[in-house]
């Protein structure tokens, strides 16, 4: 019995969990400008980058947060691939968001990039990758 080719994917969406949700839904409009794709009423999709191919879904929780640590099993951190850090990191602090740090060239994964919560303390990460190997879109 052969195996079938698998099939082919044309879009991503990664889900976040908020409760309550509309502060992170008017940071993902107002803050970072996000395109609404689709409001579904507990849950708004948007787009997280050009080309309509990786969205970003942010629903109402339906149970706490299980940790604050992103990097633990069921953590997540959300990147948006930028040429522009420096320009989104203007952005964000003149909108009065709060950063840790300024953007930093991390030598590991020669990538340029910070760190930022969003409303429900998710992380999120703003970064160009300085690599060769790294797919241009």
């Amino acid at each position: 019995m052969s195996i079938p080719p698998r099939p082919p994917i044309g879009q991503a969406v990664t889900f976040l969990y908020a409760d309550p949700p509309e502060p992170s839904w008017r940071f993902y409009e107002e803050v970072l400008g996000l395109a609404l794709v689709q409001d579904q009423g507990t849950c708004r999709i948007y787009a997280a980058s050009e080309g309509r191919t990786a969205f970003l879904g942010v629903c109402r929780a339906r149970a706490p947060r299980a940790t604050e640590n992103p990097r633990a099993v069921g953590g997540v951190v959300f990147t948006f691939v930028a040429d522009d850090v420096d320009g989104w990191y203007a952005h964000l602090t003149a909108k009065g968001v709060e950063i840790p740090a300024s953007p930093a060239l991390s030598a590991q994964y020669r990538v340029y990039h910070f760190f930022v919560r969003d409303p429900a303390g998710y992380t999120l990460e703003i970064q160009r990758f300085d690599r060769p190997d790294w797919p241009a879109p």
